[in-house]
């Protein structure tokens, strides 16, 4: 009797461990644990590459946005349009602006330089720059010999600003206005996902001036009538 009970207890028991052997109910369960850590950083990784290319391409419509208004600005007839400090300081405002979350001169540099034929044949300068931001960083594509006397060129003779394989020179009567911003990439979660990713955003931008400028008067070709404080580039400041 006691056999026969112990026997269809067995039997109950391997019943049991069959049925459990062909339940395959919590098979997904398990498969989704083990493959949720590579579907999060897989997630994570094409975000943040989404937003730092996003940036990027941000970053170069800047640079183009800022020589363009440079290019553009001034004051007077067609024939002698005259520059300000103030009309610097605006478009260099504008550009803060434009970067939104960006927050481009908290994170980055603008350098906006003017480069101007030499008195020397065949030769350029860099007459002028003007710089905003609190990255402290100089110009990757020409030595500023000053940067404290807006009365003297920023630069000295050069055969050209030489920038993605390209050489750029100004007009013989007019001026390039060459722009590079310098960004350090702010991630929206981590860098640790795109690793071999440089932080640093460099871009440049270069248009030559539509109008004929008046390059001899005021300092440098700058006038500054309203006595407005200068975007010098020995200053690092997000204003």
């Amino acid at each position: 009797m006691i056999a026969m009970r112990l026997r269809h207890r067995v039997g109950q028991i391997a019943q049991r461990l069959h049925a459990l052997r062909r339940d395959a109910g919590g098979v997904a369960m398990v498969e989704f644990a083990m493959c949720l850590p590579f579907v999060v950083t897989i997630t994570m990784a094409g975000t943040e590459l989404a937003n730092y290319t996003t940036t990027k391409m941000r970053i170069s419509q800047l640079a183009l946005m800022v020589a363009d208004n440079a290019s553009r600005i001034g004051s007077g007839t067609m024939n002698a349009k005259t520059i300000s400090e103030t009309q610097i300081n605006g478009l260099l405002t504008g550009a803060g602006l434009q970067s939104g979350r960006l927050d481009l001169f908290q994170n980055g540099r603008v350098i906006l330089a003017s480069l101007q034929p030499s008195s020397t044949p065949d030769k350029f300068v860099v007459k002028w720059q003007r710089c905003r931001g609190v990255k402290a960083v100089t110009s990757s594509y020409y030595t500023a010999t000053n940067t404290t006397n807006p009365a003297l060129p920023a630069s000295g003779d050069m055969d050209g600003i030489t920038a993605n394989g390209q050489r750029i020179t100004s007009p013989s009567n007019g001026a390039v206005m060459f722009v590079e911003i310098d960004y350090t990439y702010q991630p929206l979660i981590s860098l640790d996902f795109l690793p071999g990713i440089n932080p640093t955003i460099k871009d440049v931008a270069a248009l030559t001036v539509r109008d004929n400028r008046d390059y001899a008067g005021g300092t440098s070709g700058i006038y500054n009538a309203e006595n407005a404080s200068r975007s010098l580039c020995t200053q690092y400041s997000a204003t």
